[in-house]
């Protein structure tokens, strides 16, 4: 049996995907540790797991939105996070000896450490939008590998031509298809696995004696990271469900101070059972994040997607173009607008055809299992 050590970035919905990697790997025989937070971790990966603490470092609240995001991502958060993670992921790999390191693909001390101890490394991508740069994108991309050179500098070591902190030359683990992606040219590392889910210990209880199974069912989320933005936006979407009170029960994922007021068709949950929730759904209204996505399309959920940074432009028109969803304006979207975009996927049955024919894409991709049957055979040619 092998042995897995797997470096996060503290953030909830990039943490999921390797917690139901890291379950199936060790509910097939092998070993698991997690480098993180611990305050973090120890919640979603329950009480056995060794965990080697990191430490904590926040993140802050954003201020920018769209592309002009990407600077603000890697200065504020990822390379200091890096930086001060960097030293006790080093001491994790060199005391645990893994077989191999599977590390977010943002964790660039998880890459450091596995490069400098010879362990083979797995990238764990929980977005696209270094796999799938748009145009804008590519403006400030020099940038960030300039901030990347400083992280090896910090490190002590010098450049190398042969360490590319983003992609892995031994196993990439995309959680995302062709039918989104497209058919761009992809590292020949990648692998397209579709949804990593699996049991989520930190789910709450859901009041299903509110659910009325006589209407269809919309979900609202505004993202975890985008609390501070949202309440002008959820405002316009409690307007535009108004209308639609006789036929759509709406729940909406947020806090309850940001919408005080809800109609009586509006549910609000700021935490809610997700994967349980899904397959109950007609539609999903969501920042595309992701993991929503994802588990929406898991589903064949149609979504209505209002991005506003970074990956979730990406996967914003990924949704659109794969015909799966409508994309509509964060900042701009009038009621009237939302409405009719809710409508559509709700009532026109193309939306929901192309969310079941990728739910498919999805399953046979293969998941969480085929994220574990790649990383069992790198840790094989290993131990070879």
């Amino acid at each position: 049996m092998a042995r897995f050590l797997f470096v996060v970035v503290p953030i909830v919905a990039r943490v999921w995907p390797a917690v139901a990697i890291g379950d199936a790997l060790a509910a097939a025989g092998h070993e698991v540790a997690w480098c993180g937070p611990e305050s973090d971790l120890r919640p979603l990966v329950g009480p056995d797991p060794v965990i080697f603490p990191t430490g904590k470092r926040g993140y802050r609240e954003f201020r920018e939105a769209g592309m002009a995001a990407v600077r603000e991502l890697w200065h504020e958060y990822l390379v200091p996070l890096n930086r001060f993670m960097r030293r006790p992921v080093d001491q994790a790999v060199a005391e645990y000896r893994p077989d191999v390191v599977v590390t977010d693909q943002y964790a660039l001390a998880g890459t450091l450490a596995a490069a400098k101890h010879g362990v083979p490394w797995a990238h764990l991508c929980a977005g696209v939008i270094d796999l799938t740069p748009p145009a804008e994108y590519l403006e400030v991309r020099e940038w960030v590998h300039s901030g990347l050179a400083k992280v090896l500098e910090a490190a002590g070591l010098p450049p190398d031509d042969n360490l590319d902190l983003l992609f892995s030359p031994y196993l990439m683990l995309v959680t995302s298809s062709r039918a989104l992606i497209g058919e761009v040219p992809l590292p020949q590392s990648c692998v397209l696995i579709g949804a990593a889910l699996g049991s989520r210990r930190t789910d709450p209880t859901f009041d299903w004696d509110r659910w009325d199974p006589g209407r269809q069912h919309v979900l609202v989320t505004a993202g975890t990271l985008s609390a501070h933005l949202v309440r002008d936006y959820l405002a316009r979407v409690i307007a535009a469900l108004e209308p639609l009170g006789s036929r759509v029960q709406a729940v909406l994922n947020v806090a309850p101070d940001l919408v005080p007021d809800p109609p009586s068709h509006v549910l609000i949950a700021p935490r809610v059972p997700m994967l349980e929730l899904m397959p109950r759904l007609d539609a999903v209204i969501c920042q595309a994040g992701q993991s929503t996505v994802n588990e929406a399309l898991v589903n064949g959920i149609p979504l209505v997607v209002a991005p506003i940074r970074l990956g979730e432009l990406v996967v914003a028109e990924q949704v659109t173009k794969a015909g799966a969803g409508i994309e509509v304006s964060f900042a701009d979207a009038t009621p009237d607008e939302l409405r009719a975009a809710i409508t559509a996927v709700l009532d026109e049955p193309t939306y929901l055809l192309r969310a079941r024919q990728i739910r498919e894409e999805f399953r046979a991709a293969g998941g969480t299992q085929a994220a574990v049957a790649n990383l069992i055979s790198l840790a094989g040619s290993r131990q070879l």
